[in-house]
This record gives structure tokens, C-alpha cells and sequence, in this order.
């Protein structure tokens, strides 16, 4: 009881700790991200904290898995290094007698991994893409705010307007800079909004002027106007957006044959199974010599890391171009390491050395 109890403890402190460190770091590189999306005209600068949480959300099934895998190796490990597994041994607890505290202590991550893989992940997918959609079909006008320059979706127009007005369907002294087929025009006028027809965006100018460059040969046109009308692109409509892959859901993506749906498949089953083989090998690989100063124990660890969760999203990529099956992918990869975890703690339990020989036998040899 005190072995278990103990253990459990020490391994859910190291796992909250290391949890919060890899959010850490985590956040931050996310939020940079995000906001040169942002920048870029991916989506609202108000749905960045929106944006930011749903992408914590779809990153969170592989920190729970490392950090569940670090625990198990850092714990273990110092036990090894404390003499601590010798005393434990001694009184005869064996490799596979820490598999059941360190499932007990694993089971509700694991169940947490699953939840967020085949649950949260594919709704903040589908939560991400309908923001990025609602963006898209704002107009160029409601985009931009005033007295800042705001790139078009396309990249191809830069807006610069003054003031909204009109429910901000209308913008008040519009600076505008369109390049397109080597043609560079600036545009400036007192007034602009955008009007939609025919599934065609366009944007209606009042009072203005027009210079247009010709990238080529340097020839300059210089016009103005009291109206004008630009088509600026195709209005969005949401029927018309394909939905990704990682916003469907799990049920439908049995249902779907294609082999891109297949390969996400792999990656979500594959990550569940992936935070059950993080124990196993954790197990298997925590294991030291107190006489030693370092362990490369813990160089593997963090090899087999890299490696096992490259090879996770390369099978998704064999399966997506049809070179493997989605369940021989799944039992090569993950049953593989599964089975080679199993062995090496059988074979550190010393169940694949010869048994001594009794007395009686080796009296008799020497006789």
C-alpha cells in the first residue's frame, strides 16, 4: 500500500509540473503565431484569444503525452539514482510490479487524451475554420480599422481608410493600393463601400483619382472620377467552404473512405494508444546505476520521443497516399513499440535468464 500510495503521489507532482512548464512554453510560441496571423489578415485581431485557446486545445493530447512520459522517466529515474528501486526490489517488488501504480496513476491522462483527441480537438478545428470563415465574409471596409493600413484576404489590395460610417459597410477618405498582372494602381477617394452582386464583391468609389503604373515599361495613367466601381473578389458564402478533415468528427471519419480521412483517423487513434506506450516505455527505459553520475537511459527516453511521434505522423502520411492500410499502420507502429516495451521489462525482471542450477544437480556434476 505504501509503495503504490507513494509512488502515485510523487508521479502526479512531476506530471502537474512538467504540464504547466511545456503550457508555458507552448503558449508563447502559439501567440506568436497567432498574432502574425492576425497581422497578415487571417482573421479578426478580436478572435485572437479565441484563436489562441482553440490552438491549446488541438495541441493538448501530445503535451499530456509528454508530459505523462516525463514523469514516468524522471520518477523512475530517481529512484534508480536514490537507491531507492534497490530497497523496493529487495522487498521483492519486480519491473512489472510498478505497472500498476503507474497505470493507476496514468488511466484518467490517458482517458483525458482521448477526450481531447477524439472530442475537443475536431470541435476547436471546426471552431477555428467557422471564425476564419465569418472573417472572410466581412467586407474589405469592416476589416480595416481607421488610421491603420490592413492588407485585402488575397494579399493583392492594401486599404487605408479615415472613419467608418454606415453601420462600418462605409469608409470616409479611402486610400487604396491594388497590384495586379503588373498593373499598380493607388486609388484615393472621399468615399467608399461595398456592394455585393451576383456572388460578386465589389466596391463602389465616389470622388477620387486614380494613378496606375505599368510594372513594365513605367508607364503612368492618371484619372479621376466621380464613381467607380472595382470588383475586389467573390463574396463567401458558407455552404461553398469545404469543411478540413480535422474538424470532422470521429464517427464520421469511419464513415468516410477516402484515404485522407483514414490517415486522420490513424493520428487520433494513434495518439490514444501513443499516451498508453509512453508508460511502457517509460517503464522500460527508467533505469540507472547509482554508482554512475549520468544515466543514458534518459538519452533514449528522449530519442524514442522524437522518433515514436515522427513515425506517428508518418504513418498518417503512408496512409493518406495509400501506401498502408489504416489498422496494419496503427498495430506496426504502435503495437510494435507496445510489444518491444513489454519484452525489455520482461527481459530486465530477468525472465529470459537461465534459472540456477540446484544443489543436488551440481554435486552430481562434480562427482
Amino acid at each position: 500500500m505504501l509503495f503504490d500510495s507513494s509512488l502515485r503521489r510523487e508521479l502526479w507532482r512531476s506530471f502537474i509540473g512538467t504540464l504547466v512548464v511545456l503550457l508555458t512554453v507552448v503558449l508563447t510560441m502559439v501567440l506568436i503565431r497567432v498574432l502574425s496571423q492576425a497581422t497578415r489578415g487571417a482573421f479578426a485581431p478580436a478572435d485572437v484569444g479565441l484563436i489562441l485557446s482553440y490552438t491549446l486545445v488541438g495541441q493538448l493530447p501530445v503535451l499530456l503525452a509528454l508530459a505523462l512520459f516525463v514523469s514516468v522517466v524522471t520518477v523512475l529515474s530517481r529512484l534508480w539514482r536514490d537507491s531507492e528501486m534497490v530497497v523496493w526490489q529487495a522487498s521483492g517488488a519486480r519491473q512489472f510490479s510498478f505497472l500498476k501504480p503507474l497505470l493507476r496513476m496514468a488511466w484518467p491522462v490517458i482517458a483525458l487524451v482521448a477526450l481531447s483527441t477524439l472530442v475537443a480537438r475536431p470541435w476547436a478545428q471546426s471552431q477555428t475554420q467557422l471564425l476564419k470563415v465569418r472573417f472572410e465574409k466581412r467586407s474589405d471596409m469592416a476589416r480595416v480599422a481607421p488610421g491603420q493600413f490592413q492588407s485585402s484576404a488575397d494579399g493583392k489590395r492594401v486599404f487605408f481608410i479615415d472613419s467608418h460610417s454606415d453601420g462600418m459597410e462605409t469608409g470616409k477618405n479611402v486610400f487604396m493600393v491594388l497590384t495586379d498582372k503588373g498593373l499598380e494602381s493607388v486609388v484615393t477617394a472621399r468615399e467608399g463601400r461595398v456592394l455585393i452582386e451576383n456572388g460578386l464583391r465589389y466596391l463602389l468609389l465616389s470622388q477620387g483619382e486614380r494613378t496606375q503604373t505599368n510594372l513594365v515599361n513605367g508607364e503612368v495613367t492618371v484619372s479621376r472620377f466621380a464613381t467607380a466601381r472595382l470588383l475586389v473578389g467573390e463574396a463567401v458564402r458558407p455552404d461553398n467552404v469545404a469543411t478540413e478533415l480535422r474538424s470532422l468528427s470521429t464517427p464520421a471519419l469511419f464513415f468516410t473512405r477516402s484515404k485522407e480521412a483514414k490517415g486522420e483517423l490513424v493520428w487520433r487513434l494513434g495518439l490514444i494508444w501513443a499516451a498508453f506506450n509512453m508508460v511502457l516505455a517509460g517503464l522500460s527505459l527508467a533505469a540507472g546505476n547509482a554508482r554512475r553520475n549520468g544515466s543514458w537511459n534518459l538519452v533514449y527516453a528522449v530519442l524514442l520521443f522524437v522518433v515514436y511521434f515522427n513515425l506517428l505522423s508518418l504513418t498518417q502520411t503512408w496512409v493518406t497516399q495509400g501506401k498502408m492500410k489504416w489498422a496494419p499502420a496503427l498495430l506496426l507502429v504502435h503495437g510494435g513499440l507496445t510489444f518491444g516495451a513489454l519484452l525489455l521489462i520482461s527481459w530486465r525482471d530477468g525472465v529470459f535468464q537461465r534459472a540456477p542450477a540446484s544443489p543436488r544437480k551440481a554435486q552430481g556434476a562434480q562427482a
